[in-house]
């Protein structure tokens, strides 16, 4: 590795090493610094799918709508710790801006060509690096108590069409029943979507594009970034042990710890923390066929090559907080409920930091005081989803080809002047 190469790529995660190689595929030197080394963020204990289709926002009319309800039940679908109230107002300000209805339509736009994209260039990026074994093409179920939820799922489903996701209803118990046996009947209707993918498991994934990596000649750092100072020839990154590390241009991946570093630069981007809770509980635990989501509950349940993953939910919580297990126990208790044959024991908890700015659209862009540094992070729940098309848009920028969809909706700056 020469001392100053091409590319220092800050975070080891899915993001930032799946553009590690995008950025080798397309002849550059590349060096990655990550805070504690590969996968061991979000991309460690994420669900393992990849929802093309879920181009919705997260911020709409309809969150909004039911948020109140969420918020009194302090491990339900959504939360917020009191003691972060105050500290999140102005997020959920720009949030409820986001919610507006032109916005929607908007952002609902952008993430259907980044999903696109990411669709398209999965399987090539794996291919590449030796991992398309770990692709699994079984869809996900997403299941209902009510016909009004799922009325509302299937008008979302058929916005999505629009942009070439397909779908199919599923009503009554027996029909649900041939896609995934066990359920409870308390389910009467469904959705399910072939263009929802999974990985075996996405920390085994992460790893392995870290190995490939390194036998392709990169190298991988472990040290604090905590500022980046551009220079005339690229620009630099400082850790907190006093190093630093020069490069001809810089992209900025550290998911949930990104705004901080940003902020260096001048560029005060609105990121805030989906601390998401899960469950992994030995694999045997249930006969689980495909991906389901319990859509009124929000959580989920993976099939992984490692275990079954109960877990979901988003807890605007920050970084420094103490997780909250409880979160965790009660999806598991729920899905207990929902899939009768569930054995429950010998499971691990988690939590992690999913990087989510309040339009749900990530920062793919270059900061505002120099072009050598590309901003890509605040995926939100969406990373590994979202990992190859956000993978392919760097590379463009690192070498200064067109990208390939509008870029604009996605700006690092698109928060100036908003509330």
């Amino acid at each position: 590795m020469p001392a100053r190469p091409d590319v220092l790529i800050i975070g080891a995660g899915v993001i930032g090493l799946s553009a590690a190689h995008a950025a080798l595929a397309r002849g550059l030197t590349v060096q990655v610094v990550d805070r504690t080394g590969p996968a061991a963020g979000a991309s460690a204990g994420n669900a393992g799918g990849f929802a093309f289709s879920e181009i919705q926002p997260l911020a709409s009319p309809e969150t909004l709508l039911k948020s109140p309800r969420w918020l009194l039940d302090p491990l339900g679908p959504l939360s917020i710790p009191p003691r972060y109230a105050a500290r999140i107002a102005p997020w959920m300000a720009r949030f409820a801006c986001a919610s507006l209805p032109h916005r929607v339509a908007a952002s609902t736009r952008a993430q259907a060509s980044l999903m696109n994209l990411g669709r398209e260039t999965l399987e090539p990026l794996m291919a590449a690096t030796g991992t398309l074994p770990m692709l699994r093409k079984t869809g996900q179920i997403a299941v209902y108590e009510s016909i009004k939820a799922f009325d509302a799922a299937c008008r979302a489903h058929d916005e999505a069409r629009q942009f070439g996701f397909s779908y199919r209803p599923l009503v009554g118990s027996d029909a649900i029943a041939e896609v995934q046996p066990g359920l409870s009947p308390r389910f009467s209707h469904a959705t399910f979507t072939e263009d929802w993918w999974a990985i075996a498991d996405p920390k085994l994934y992460v790893l392995a594009l870290a190995g490939e990596f390194r036998a392709k000649g990169g190298e991988i750092d472990t040290g604090n970034v905590r500022a980046i100072t551009p220079e005339d020839w690229g620009a630099v990154a400082h850790l907190d042990d006093g190093r630093s590390l020069r490069a001809g241009r810089i992209v900025l991946a550290a998911g949930a710890h990104s705004h901080l570093i940003a902020r260096t630069l001048g560029d005060r981007i609105p990121l805030e923390t989906e601390r998401g809770y899960n469950t992994t509980l030995p694999p045997g635990a249930f006969d689980l066929r495909c991906h389901i989501t319990f859509a009124d509950h929000g959580f989920v349940a993976a099939p992984l090559s490692t275990g079954i993953r109960i877990g979901g939910a988003v807890e605007l919580g920050g970084l420094d907080l103490p997780p909250n297990y409880a979160r965790s126990r009660a999806m598991l208790k729920k899905a207990q409920a929902f899939l009768p044959g569930l054995d429950p024991e010998g499971g691990t908890e988690w939590m992690g930091f999913r990087p989510s700015l309040p339009d749900t659209l990530p920062a793919i862009g270059r900061a505002s005081k120099t072009p050598a540094v590309i901003y890509a992070f605040g995926h939100g729940h969406l990373g590994l989803t979202q990992s190859t098309a956000t993978a392919t848009l760097v590379a463009h920028l690192l070498t200064g080809a067109a990208p390939r969809i509008d870029l604009a909706p996605f700006s690092p700056a698109r928060f100036k002047g908003l509330p």
